[in-house]
Formats: structure tokens, C-alpha cells, sequence
């Protein structure tokens, strides 16, 4: 299986949540999964993770952001903060879940290997 690697760059937490479905599905596959958040997108990655139709989205017996993050650590999905991101947002490293990892586009691009890479 192809690993997946989706980069999403707007703040907006449901491209998040998109994201994370489709990283969720290909580990749930077998396949490597990763999801780069990049630029202002990091913000959506500062705690507490929400999203504003979280309740809808729980009305419809599917879980919140943050429910959706924790089932893609346990699934194996790797969550990566942009470090120019970071600063651009003013958002510090060491309030962010220490699993998730950081980086940068050529970190990113160097560690690519055959994943299918989309942008959400």
C-alpha cells in the first residue's frame, strides 16, 4: 500500500478533518499516512483542537476534531506542524500534543518517498 501524504494549508477545520479522514482510511489500510499542516493551517493544531460544527458532527454520531486527531495518532497517522507556520501564527511547539512532529516543505519533500501527496 501507498503511503498518503496531505497538506493542508488553510485554516479551516474541516479540511482538517477531510484530511485526517483520508490519512485515517489509508493507515487503516496498511499504508503510511501523514498530514502536514503548513502556514496558518497550525493553528488548528493549537490547543484546544475545535472545530466549529463539532456539534453537528456529534448530533450525526461522528466524533469532534479533537476525537478525530486522537483516533488518527492511534491509527498511526503522523501530524506535522509547519515551523514557519509556527511562528507566523505564534503558536509555541510546547503547548502542541507532543506526538506530533515538526518540519518544514523540504523536510517534508525529502521524507516523500512513493506517497501520493494532495493538498486539502
Amino acid at each position: 500500500m501507498r503511503g498518503l501524504t496531505v497538506v493542508v494549508a488553510e485554516p479551516a477545520p474541516e479540511r482538517l478533518r477531510a484530511a485526517l479522514t483520508l490519512a485515517m482510511a489509508n493507515a487503516a489500510l496498511g499504508g503510511r499516512a501523514r498530514v502536514f499542516c503548513q502556514g496558518p493551517a497550525v493553528a488548528l493544531l493549537a490547543p484546544p483542537i475545535a472545530a466549529t460544527h463539532d456539534v453537528d458532527h456529534v448530533a450525526a454520531g461522528l466524533p469532534t476534531l479533537a476525537g478525530m486527531v486522537e483516533e488518527g495518532f492511534g491509527l498511526g497517522v503522523e501530524l506535522i506542524a509547519c515551523q514557519s507556520g509556527l511562528h507566523l501564527m505564534g503558536v509555541d511547539a510546547a503547548t502542541l500534543d507532543p506526538r506530533m512532529a515538526f518540519g518544514g516543505p523540504v523536510s517534508l519533500l525529502q521524507t516523500l518517498d512513493d506517497d501520493r501527496l494532495l493538498i486539502a
